[in-house]
């Protein structure tokens, strides 16, 4: 009896100390139930003691091999070189994906600075795939191509193309907070951009017309919606519509009762007329749209938004009503309000769970504990007859596989490929190849996902 005690104590021992690495290294599943839990009873201030004096010597090991990348990352310059070749498995259903990936120019995310830090803001990178080439625009503003079929050797070959964002930016008497999205239509390049001048915080839409050799972007669109501090909600999808349209994704700026005034741009998704400029309220009741797309065959557009504490969801508008659906934020979330805001939840009577019975729309799927939800893509498989969507995330650096039914309304499977170490923020479908390229943040990279045979 003695024997199988000791020998328990020592498993647990053994599984709590390597759950206890993980939280300290960084480098744990951020979906891991496990790992999770003791997240929640260590106390960081002890994760972090235990990392500097236990842990010391793994976790400089990690940092000097984190670090080992960083810097041939920094040295190859413009050339792209593949730095990282694999197969990996999904959770699931053990479909086998190949990745490869191929390095940027860009400037890596900090996680020392802390997700609030305006300096991270400008390190958000977008991707678009235009004919046979691909750009890239650094959260800075910097632009570059290289030609899609260098996805197929061993070096990218990256070329920056000059661009007028500083000028534009000087000319507001501005100062440049981040890019929001990369967008291509007609023979334009189209960027969100969120900056700051006298009256406060606010984001907008620039466009030009592609040139391999310099772009010059002029405003296209101005929400005229200011907020006096610097927050992570800001939105800033693109993507084509009908009729000429785009649409474009605004997040609620952290001021929660503009979600639900129709007469305010924050917490809506809009159409934008290509010609004339004019918008209209497509969609309200939104927190931060992060992900976008438009189904012109059945009109449906999908999008993904970022929860408070949990409650991330997936959200599909069918436009069979010529007036704009609620999707509910603040009122109903799946979430939990962050620490600071419980008291003001309870006061207005927020955060109720169901949206239906409430009036608003359902989410179609909900990720709680949040992923950090980023970009999804529906991909339609014909020969199993299939409707995919695939969402990435931040958070849970993973992309997840959602199988639906002929409604559209319910999620028949779902499944996960997950990169450790990543941050997944834009996602793009290739289909003449029928691959995926995705952007990863902590160190800046473009990685060319397929599946095998």
């Amino acid at each position: 009896m003695k024997k199988k005690i000791i020998v328990s104590l020592i498993f647990s021992s053994l599984i709590i100390f390597f759950g206890l690495w993980s939280i300290v290294s960084g480098g744990y599943d951020k979906q891991n139930k496990f790992i999770l839990f003791l997240k929640e009873i260590i106390p960081s201030s002890l994760a972090k003691k235990v990392r500097d004096t236990v842990f010391i010597i793994p976790d400089l090991k990690e940092r000097n091999k984190f670090l080992s990348i960083q810097v041939e990352k920094y040295e190859q310059g413009y050339d792209g070189r593949l730095f990282n070749k694999q197969n990996i498995s999904s959770k699931k259903n053990n479909e086998v994906y190949s990745l490869k990936e191929f390095f940027l120019p860009f400037p890596r995310l900090d996680t020392r600075l802390g997700w609030k830090a305006t300096e991270n803001s400008k390190r958000a990178h977008y991707i678009e795939i235009i004919g046979d080439k691909v750009f890239a625009v650094s959260g800075l503003g910097e632009t570059i191509y290289f030609n899609l079929s260098n996805l197929n050797s061993e070096k990218l070959e990256q070329k920056k193309i000059n661009n007028n964002i500083d000028n534009l930016l000087s000319n507001l008497n501005a100062e440049l907070i981040g890019i929001r999205d990369l967008f291509y239509d007609n023979q334009f390049l189209y960027i969100s951009l969120q900056h700051k001048d006298k009256n406060g915080y606010t984001i907008g839409i620039y466009r030009a017309p592609v040139n391999y050799k310099r772009l010059e972007f002029e405003k296209f669109f101005s929400t005229n919606e200011y907020w006096d501090n610097y927050n992570v909600f800001s939105g800033g999808r693109l993507e084509k519509f009908s009729d000429n349209k785009i649409i474009f994704t605004i997040g609620f700026a952290n001021k929660h009762k503009k979600s639900q005034q129709k007469k305010s741009l924050l917490g809506k998704i809009i159409s934008i007329d290509k010609e004339t400029k004019d918008h209209k309220l497509i969609s309200y009741g939104h927190r931060n749209p992060q992900g976008l797309f438009y189904h012109s065959d059945l009109k449906i557009i999908m999008n993904t938004e970022h929860g408070p504490k949990g409650g991330d969801e997936v959200n599909f508008n069918f436009l069979d009503e010529d007036r704009p659906k609620n999707f509910g934020w603040p009122i109903s979330s799946y979430g939990e309000p962050y620490p600071g805001y419980v008291e003001v939840f309870k006061k207005n009577g927020w955060m109720k769970t169901s949206h239906k019975e409430n009036g608003f729309v359902e989410p179609v799927k909900q990720f709680t504990p949040s992923i950090g939800i980023s970009e999804l893509f529906y991909v339609k498989n014909n020969s199993e007859k299939k409707h995919n969507l695939f969402v990435s995330s931040l958070r849970a650096g993973s992309i997840y596989i959602l199988t639906l039914d002929e409604t559209f309304k319910k999620v028949l499977d779902e499944d996960r490929l997950y990169f450790p170490n990543k941050r997944i923020r834009d996602l793009k479908y290739d289909k003449k190849n029928n691959q995926f390229l995705f952007l990863s943040e902590y160190t800046p990279s473009i990685a060319v996902l397929k599946k095998t045979k």
